[in-house]
């Protein structure tokens, strides 16, 4: 056994002043501890950030942000609470929402809907399941991961996408919780609603990794059971109808863009996905890994989407439902099923499922400090939780004008960068496949030194033409591109945004890189 002295770290400079750690023989040969920072580092010293710190560390708050976890840290043996993680997080009434869409909005039949949400699916968290993997081998969150195919500062283009995800679809969320709330109870304006939501979702994601993991372990099993409540109750009421599949160019078009939908929802947290993982240890199985993070996504992301599709089918030929839809949303909806059975007892029901907005907002608030910690040496010198606070207070100012005057406008623009994704996930699966080729060809040891991490020409170029094919290929209310418009009926189109952006950005990236390695040889 080699020596276990551990090395000091000057968390403002963002680099490692003393020994690297000692590595165990039995130990694979991926493991490299350079760079690694041990947890009481970030004490050391009487400057303020140390301070801070150690106040936090008195409420055992996780005082860890960016920076690398040491194996003798990665002691989260529960490989499944990584599934609960996810399970809970998507055991939510925005997934039943994006199931019914295939419906009013895509006008789509019941099986055709049912196979789009099945398969669309697997593709969608595929990515985020391989991504999850890498947390355990290296101690790294996903965007300092992401150095390793974009470059130190190309990353950064990548993290300022990430925080707009993180705090818009945060909005978005709260907004549709609070509209719940307020279904509910008129008393509740909306304003309410959200200060609720966000302070609950604040306290979990303040204390970080294990709060967080520890909340999603649980929170999952209410929504749960609301759910077989709701799905009880309509099929005791008979008013599901199996709507007949369309055909023809606009049966496709409408597949498409539906399946767009879908998939920008479930891949949605492949960006996130190694800050869930960084404290598993180094020699766990990738297997487990993959394969509970697969059944954490696809079990809740099936059921209620499913269900979301089999409860919407009953508008077409059930007034109550159309109108409970028209004046409120999936908040309506829901009503519909629960409150003339149920009456108090399905109220009850409904405000379950508007706090279950508290898991869903989980990842996206725990994770955007990591993004806002990449952009630069100074935020990184914030502390974790006191971006979690900042991030908190942002996502509020947009949600608390935006429920009454602009939710629509913001729900587009979230739908508009979600192709983003796709761009991330091409370059990235390429960089690995092509020129990584496996994890051995990480030098961990690099990850915070710009001049040895690739330079992200070729990354940042290959986005440019990820964005390119994402315009030529989608199909938004306000946009059709060129190719998106020769699928479909005309004047809607069928959206094929995603898998150009993910075709363009591969393929371009695939050339650009080996010019970039021939050129400057990393």
């Amino acid at each position: 056994m080699g020596s276990l002295r551990k090395t000091e770290y000057d968390i403002e400079d963002g680099s490692p002043t003393g020994v690297d750690r000692g590595i165990e023989k039995h130990h694979p040969a991926y493991v490299d501890e350079t760079g690694a920072v041990p947890g009481e580092s970030f004490t050391y010293g009487n400057s303020t950030y140390a301070k801070i710190q150690r106040f936090a560390g008195k409420f055992n708050i996780e005082q860890r942000g960016i920076e690398r976890v040491p194996e003798d840290e990665r002691t989260d043996k529960n490989t499944h609470k990584i599934g609960t993680m996810w399970l809970s997080a998507n055991m939510v009434v925005s997934s039943f929402a994006i199931g019914a869409l295939a419906i009013p909005v895509f006008a789509l039949g019941f099986v055709d809907s049912l196979l789009t949400i099945f398969f669309i699916n697997i593709l969608a968290v595929t990515p985020v399941c391989f991504f999850s993997t890498f947390g355990p081998r290296f101690g790294l969150r996903q965007m300092v991961l992401s150095r390793f195919f974009y470059g130190f500062y190309g990353v950064k283009l990548i993290a300022f996408f990430n925080i707009l995800a993180c705090v818009g679809w945060s909005s978005v969320n709260v907004i549709v919780g609070a509209q719940l709330l307020n279904a509910v109870n008129t008393n509740v304006p909306g304003w309410a609603g959200i200060i609720i939501i966000a302070a609950a979702t604040f306290l979990v994601t303040l204390f970080g990794y294990k709060v967080v993991h520890a909340y999603e372990y649980w929170s999952w099993i209410p929504s749960f059971i609301i759910f077989l409540i709701v799905l009880g109750e309509f099929a005791h009421s008979g008013k599901f109808s199996n709507l007949p599949m369309g055909v023809g160019s606009s049966e496709a078009g409408s597949v498409l863009s539906f399946a767009a939908s879908i998939f920008g929802f479930g891949t949605g947290w492949t960006s996130y996905a190694a800050d869930y993982t960084v404290y598993q240890p180094v020699n766990v199985s990738k297997v487990k890994i993959f394969s509970w993070t697969l059944a954490g996504l696809m079990f809740p992301l099936l059921f209620t989407e499913m269900l979301g599709l089999a409860i919407m089918t009953a508008s077409i030929n059930t007034p109550s439902y159309a109108a409970g839809y028209n004046a409120s949303g999936i908040g309506g909806l829901l009503a519909a099923v629960l409150f003339p059975p149920l009456g108090r007892f399905g109220q009850f029901c409904l405000v379950v499922l508007a706090l279950s907005i508290i898991a869903n907002n989980c990842p996206n608030i725990y994770s955007v400090t990591f993004s806002l910690q990449v952009l630069g040496r100074w935020t990184q010198a914030v502390p974790r939780f006191i971006w979690t606070f900042i991030g908190t207070l942002v996502y509020c100012a947009i949600a608390i004008p935006g429920y009454s005057h602009f939710e629509d406008v913001l729900e587009d623009f979230m739908l508009l960068i979600g192709y983003w994704l796709a761009i991330y996930e091409g370059i990235a699966v390429t960089e690995h496949i092509l020129y990584k080729r496996s994890f051995s060809g990480y030098d961990i040891s690099i990850y915070d030194s710009p001049s040895k991490l690739p330079p992200g020409l070729a990354a940042v170029t290959a986005f440019g033409f990820g964005i390119f094919g994402a315009v030529m290929g989608m199909a938004q209310p306000w946009f059709i591109g060129p190719i998106g418009r020769l699928i479909g009926t005309p004047g809607y189109g069928g959206d094929v945004g995603f898998p150009l952006a993910f075709a363009f950005s591969s393929l371009s990236y695939a050339v650009f890189r080996y010019f970039e390695k021939k050129k400057f040889g990393r």
